[in-house]
């Protein structure tokens, strides 16, 4: 039985998402939280949140064992891109986007 949380609208690209979701892929619940704490990456602090709120969604839906869980999968989807504008010289603008993600974490017993 997989248990899955979802964090959307994330204010970070997902390109850069998608690095620190490849550290956790397949590591157990305890070790990815272990190396999500000693990542110097910004994401991995809002990646900690959302494993401990999986972890939470399968202890109160489905009474399964913490000690037991696994990574299976973790994905990194776009979400909207909010788009502003830089003046540059000689009366030009560059576009600036900013990305958002959306983000799901999907743990398994072992």
């Amino acid at each position: 039985m997989e248990v899955r949380a979802h964090s959307k609208f994330i204010r970070i690209a997902p390109r850069k998402a998608r690095l620190v979701a490849d550290l956790v892929r397949g590591k157990r619940v305890e070790e990815a939280l272990h190396t999500l704490t000693f990542t110097n990456k910004a994401f991995a602090r809002d990646m900690k949140k959302l494993i401990n709120s999986a972890v939470a969604n399968a202890q109160q839906t489905t009474n399964m064992n913490v000690d037991n869980l696994r990574v299976t999968r973790v994905f990194v989807d776009g979400g909207p891109t909010m788009k502003r504008f830089m003046p540059r010289a000689m009366g030009r603008a560059t576009m600036i986007r900013k990305r958002t993600s959306h983000v799901t974490v999907v743990l398994d017993e072992q």
